[in-house]
Formats: C-alpha cells, structure tokens, sequence
C-alpha cells in the first residue's frame, strides 16, 4: 500500500524578511531610475550632436575592420595596439611612425597567414599555451599581444616538429678555410705566400676584409654544402668548396657585391677657404689600392677625371656630378680631411688609405682541407637549414595569388591610429 504523500506545510516570511526583500526590490528600482535620469540628464546637456562627436570619430571607428586576410577580420583597435607595441619595443622617433604603419600591417598579415598556413599542416598552439608564455614572460607580456607571441610559437613548432624531418642529419661536408682581399693582386701575393708554407689563419686573422672569416681566423669548420651560402649571402665559397678535390687552395675568386670597410681616394683640392675650413675638390673612392694606382696613371696619362669618377667612383655624394664636391672640415674623415686641407692645389694625390669608408668588391681565397663523405651535421647549420626551408615555406604563403588579403587603411586611417598612440 502506497504510503500517502504529506505535504510540508508552507513556510511564509517573517515580517522582517518581507521587509528586507522590499527594501532590496526599491534599492534596485532606485538605482535603476537614477542611473536613467543621469544617462537622459548627459544626452541632454550635451545633445544629439556631441554624442555622434564621440561615437563617429571615437568609438565607431576602433571597431571597424582595417584588415582582412582571407576569412579572419582585424579592427582598428586591434591595429592601433600593434602599433603601440612596435612603436614602443623599438624606440623610435615619432617621425618614423608613418613608416612604422606600414610595417605593422606586413606584421600582421604575415603573422596571419603563418598561423593558418601552420592549420593546414595540423600545428597550431593553444589559448592555454600562450596563456602560459605570456605569464612566464618577465616582465609579463600582456594578452593584448598574444597573437604575437603565438606566431612565435607556431615558428617554433613548425621548425621542431614540420621541417625538422626535411633536413638532413648527415651529409658529405668540408673542413673550409676561407679569407676576403681587396684585389686580385694582393690575393695573388697572399697565395704565394701560402704556397710558400705560411698559415692560413694567421694571414686570415691578419688581412681578411670580411667580418666571420677574420673573426674564425679563416677557419669555417666543417660544412654542408649550402650552409655557407646562407652564412654569406653568396655561392660563391660553395660552389668552390664543393667542386674542389681535398687539400686544393682556389685562385682568386671575384665577389663584386660584398662590402668591405676599407677604400681609397683620389682628391685634388681646386680651392680652398681657410677662414672657413671649405674646400672645393675633384673626388674618387675606389675599392683597392692597386684599383686606384691604376686609375691615378689613367689620369696622369690625360684621362678625364670626370668621366672615370662617374664611371668608377664609389662616393654616392659626388659621382654623378663628375666627382665635383665640396668638403667642410670633418665631414667625410680625417683621412680625406688631412689632404683636403693641407695639399698643395691642383695636385693629384696618391692612393689615400681610409678605414672610415665602405666599398665595394674584392676576392676570395679558399681552401679545402679536408672533405668526409658522411659526417653529422652540427645542430648550428641544422637550425639554419630549418630556418631556410621555413622561409622559403613563408614566402610561398605570402606570395600566394590565392590569398585573399584585403587593407582599409588609408592615410587618414594610419593619422588616426598614429594620434592614438602618440596620445598615451
């Protein structure tokens, strides 16, 4: 038999129950109406036309779309802190902030493309992952950049667990010694030198114009082929390396493009002001010694000096007007200064030392001094290789006619995200 359901009497309020409900219920309706009047009480004092003041110029264009890159939209207010960000990280003038701009969006579409081109391949990295960096961070790196610190991450990850397994682990690599000069002719003084027993390194560490390979003593280690070519912008040192039997030292091998910080010049003072430290002078800067006494005997011989400045000068101020110029005490370097403002007139100087300019071109010696079919390649020129493939994974995202990337940034835009941030 069903046992018969009681019902629990009905529990009623006590008095002062009811009255602290009814208080907390004319609380809320108070609030409620005060705030109302305060909101109706503003939009009157200040009208319609101030509120669309604020709205249109302020709030409603921090949340307008500035950038699209394919499905993913970014706004203002998004821009504007990336662009704080980079302003600040970097440190630059305010000047640089409308060129700053144009970067920051690059940044931003890069960044972009490589999370969803990381997608694709199945990498990506969680809100909790980066929850985790940006708190580990020191100091903390706040949430407003954390695409940033995602994009680095994915970098990460792509290398460790993508392109990891492109590279190789072994390889036929070369024991690569290897020094830069700046004429055929001293680099063929320098091999007779080596041929005649002195040491490489010491004559590397001594002479060579290019910044590694004096550093190392001209001793590059042993190498894969294409790692030197990432090292130094060039094939030059591969393609030598690698065709080059075991123990063989290269003639002298022309690199045009590189820069070295040695020249020389050529000056002849037409005029000069004592009383003002000026001087007008024909100019040449030329990129060896031995370039610079044959171009001296060209214009002894009745060459025109205008016509070989403009044809072989590597000074940017003065080349295209024939080698015209116009000095003021130091502003080139003393060692132009020094014969600028003693010389006798009208007299060609000599090839002029000076350590202070940049020119162009020179010559390689290289030499193989040992070669293994298959050796292990160090972890440096793995992650070098990685970092290649990536790039080269990058640039092909980038330049992808199928990508949909679209920016509403125009100049008055960029004005007022540049205000903003100049505003804080």
């Amino acid at each position: 038999m069903a046992k018969k359901k009681v019902e629990k009497p009905r529990r009623e309020p006590t008095k002062r129950q009811l009255s602290r409900w009814q208080q907390q219920k004319r609380r809320q309706r108070f609030i409620f109406t005060i705030g109302m009047a305060i909101i109706i009480a503003i939009l009157g004092l200040l009208g319609v036309g101030v509120y669309k003041q604020w709205y249109i110029p302020e709030y409603k264009p921090l949340h307008e779309t500035v950038l699209e890159v394919n499905d993913t939209k970014f706004d203002m207010d998004y821009y504007i802190k990336m662009l704080k960000y980079y302003y600040h990280r970097q440190g630059v003038s305010p000047g640089y902030l409308e060129s700053l701009a144009d970067d920051v969006v690059k940044v931003i579409e890069q960044g972009e493309l490589i999370r969803q081109g990381a997608m694709k391949l199945g990498i990506s990295v969680s809100d909790s992952e980066v929850d985790e960096m940006l708190k580990s961070s020191d100091p903390p790196i706040s949430k407003d950049y954390q695409d940033l610190v995602r994009t680095q991450m994915l970098v990460g990850k792509l290398a460790d667990e993508y392109f990891d397994k492109q590279v190789p682990t072994y390889a036929e690599q070369r024991h690569i010694f290897a020094m830069f000069l700046e004429s055929e002719g001293q680099a063929n003084e320098v091999r007779a030198r080596l041929e005649a027993g002195e040491d490489f390194s010491q004559l590397a560490g001594e002479l060579s114009l290019e910044a590694n390979s004096k550093g190392q003593k001209g001793d590059l280690g042993w190498r894969p082929e294409g790692i030197l070519s990432l090292v130094f912008g060039t094939p030059v040192l591969d393609e030598y390396a690698f065709s080059a039997e075991e123990g063989a030292l290269s003639q002298p091998i022309l690199e045009e493009s590189r820069t070295k910080e040695i020249g020389y010049w050529l000056i002849k003072v037409l005029e000069r002001n004592e009383e003002e430290q000026t001087a007008k002078v024909k100019v040449m800067l030329l990129g060896s010694e031995q370039e610079a006494s044959e171009v001296r005997a060209r214009l002894e011989a009745g060459e025109d000096f205008a016509t070989l400045a403009e044809e072989l000068s590597q000074h940017d101020d003065s080349r295209s007007s024939g080698g015209d110029f116009e000095a003021f005490g130091e502003m080139v370097s003393s060692a132009f200064s020094d014969f600028a403002f003693s010389s006798e007139l009208d007299v060609l100087s000599q090839p002029i030392r000076d350590d202070a300019m940049s020119t162009k071109g020179g010559y390689w010696l290289v030499k193989v001094s040992e070669i293994d079919d298959n050796r292990q390649i160090a972890e440096v020129d793995r992650s070098l290789f990685k970092a290649d493939v990536f790039n080269k994974w990058a640039e092909a995202l980038f330049s992808d006619p199928e990508q949909k990337i679209e920016s509403y940034l125009d100049v008055g835009k960029k004005l007022f995200a540049i205000s903003h941030v100049l505003s804080d």
